[in-house]
């Protein structure tokens, strides 16, 4: 979880470039993947429901407080998806594994995004927005 001491100034830099609506994404951000994390661990893919972002900021603002939240792959994939859900744009939840062997992973990401691991996998399932997320 990341430190709320070091959280304010970043919070305050936000609220200067992108006003109210960025802190609200922000916010929306990190409770998503809290709640994507417990709905995983609950349940898997088929829990994972989240209620629809607030209007306005990018999806940089969103992947900068993925990372500041320190999200894992999926999680971050699958709050992407529903952000991009928003603006009726279906994003698909790629998730790959490497060869069998000490060095075994998995990774996940959305389709369409350069991401440096997904050549290194294989594609072992592909979940596209669900239809009640795009509006």
């Amino acid at each position: 979880m990341p430190d709320p001491v070091r959280a304010l100034p970043a919070l305050a830099r936000v609220a200067r470039r992108h006003g109210p609506a960025g802190v609200a994404l922000v916010a929306w951000t990190v409770l998503a993947y809290r709640r994507v994390r417990r709905q995983l661990a609950r349940g898997g893919l088929d829990a994972v429901c989240l209620p629809a972002p607030p209007p306005g900021g990018t999806d940089a603002l969103v992947r900068r407080a993925l990372r500041r939240a320190d999200g894992n792959c999926l999680e971050s994939a699958l709050v992407l998806q529903r952000w991009y859900a928003r603006g009726r744009v279906c994003r698909t939840v790629v998730i790959g594994v490497s060869a069998p062997g000490d060095d075994f992973h998995a990774h996940a990401w959305l389709d369409g995004d350069d991401d440096p691991h997904r050549h290194e996998l294989a594609e072992l399932l592909r979940r596209p927005a669900p239809a009640a997320w795009l509006p």
